[in-house]
């Protein structure tokens, strides 16, 4: 099978990206796919770059089972900015590829809102729901972000998302377009939002020789060492892009709500920092938090906790509490998260009801803090849950879909 793959990049330190990297690796190695990348940036997966005077056969094809990387140029500016100019150059690029070149693709993949011509889409994020979310944000925040930068982010943010949740009605209404979650739940918005109700729920996996209990504990000395961490310090993490929808102000709050405990909390992402670092202060914990950039070595962050924390507002499958499952690490997460439809609650994780309850969240704190033992097992079952998501199985699944659906075509 030959498949266009339309993303602005690829990379393995944000979970949509490395999913999607995850993917392109076993349906390349596994399923012989020749593979044309359409992206802005490629890091952390093998790629060629396609020659100028290798011209596809009478087929169409070049070669199977690799993944050819055509560079799309980007401009730089506001995120939106990057993300029109990058959705109408992919668009041109390929165009001039299959009419000037004759490269013929059986099928276009895209993660997301990338093209309006995909034949099938893997739904990772609604923007539709983040931009109800942001609204109920802005209604109920008492400290909006002040200044001149402070506000233009938001009134960015606002306009991104406006921009994406527009052409998702255009795409995910298209009933030619197939779409494929990566939940249950996401699967149930999208019928309520755009009456699929066709869609397909492939979960997301992980790499679970990578992110392994005896991974993190080999690790976790040096990684805690750097950090200036005591053995008597419980390391609260938590990852993410959006802070805001993972629930970081409800584990703030949590944080200050119990004092007595030895508490000390890493929080990683590319997210902005300021507003957060002012709340945390407010709160008198700004010397128990670390802000730290995203990084490729993801398992560093895992090996330096003992609890991972994410309350989510709304995220559709959350990569990094499957990852710290499988690295033996005790979990709170919430409903509203899709790997807690794979969750048994009590057992291998804990999964809150009301994501903004810092009462509840501070509850589960305590207990996990006072049983050493308690740490150990719900870890231990967690790592024996996650060995069954794998990114093989996530791989056979896609490769199933793909198939029935360019059969269908």
């Amino acid at each position: 099978m030959r498949l266009a793959v339309v993303t602005p990049f690829v990379d393995r330190q944000h979970g949509t990206e490395r999913a999607l990297a995850e993917l392109l690796d076993h349906l390349t190695r596994e399923h012989a796919c020749e593979v044309h990348l359409y992206a802005g940036r490629v890091d952390d997966l093998t790629v060629t770059s396609p020659s100028a005077d290798a011209r596809p056969d009478a087929s169409g094809a070049t070669q199977s089972g690799s993944i050819t990387w055509h560079r799309v140029p980007s401009l730089p500016g506001p995120h939106l900015f990057k993300f029109l100019f990058w959705f109408a150059a992919n668009t041109v690029m390929r165009w001039w590829d299959r009419m000037v070149r004759g490269l013929r693709f059986d099928l276009v993949l895209s993660p997301g809102i990338n093209c309006l011509d995909a034949d099938f889409v893997v739904v990772h994020a609604l923007f539709c729901r983040l931009r109800e979310l942001s609204r109920e944000e802005r209604s109920q925040d008492s400290t909006p972000e002040s200044g001149g930068a402070g506000v233009l982010r938001q009134l960015h943010r606002r306009a991104y998302y406006a921009t994406v949740a527009a052409l998702e009605r255009i795409v995910y209404t298209n009933r030619k377009t197939r779409l494929a979650a990566v939940s249950q739940r996401t699967a149930e918005l999208l019928g309520g939002y755009f009456g699929r109700n066709d869609v397909a729920v492939i979960f997301n996996g992980i790499d679970t020789v990578q992110f392994s209990l005896p991974a993190r504990l080999a690790r976790r000395q040096g990684a805690r060492f750097r950090r200036k961490f005591s053995d008597s310090e419980i390391v609260l993490l938590l990852i993410g892009n959006d802070w805001r929808v993972k629930g970081l102000p409800a584990v703030l709050e949590a944080v200050a709500a119990t004092p007595d405990l030895p508490l000390r909390l890493i929080v990683g992402g590319s997210d902005v920092a300021t507003n957060f670092q002012r709340a945390a202060q407010q709160l008198g914990i700004a010397g128990r938090c670390q802000w730290e950039p995203p990084r490729a070595d993801v398992i560093d962050f895992y090996a330096a906790a003992d609890i991972y924390v994410s309350p989510s507002k709304e995220d559709s499958f959350g990569l990094p509490v499957a990852e710290a499952m499988a690295c033996g690490l005790p979990v709170i997460t919430s409903k509203f998260a899709g790997v807690s439809e794979l969750i048994q609650s009590d057992r291998d994780a804990f999964v809150l009801s009301n994501p903004a309850d810092a009462g509840a969240l501070a509850e589960f704190l305590r207990k996990l803090c006072a049983d050493s033992m308690l740490r150990t097992s719900v870890g231990e079952a967690a790592a024996a849950t996650a060995q069954n998501w794998t990114w093989e199985r996530n791989a056979a699944e896609m490769w199933k879909w793909l198939q029935t659906g360019k059969s269908a075509c």
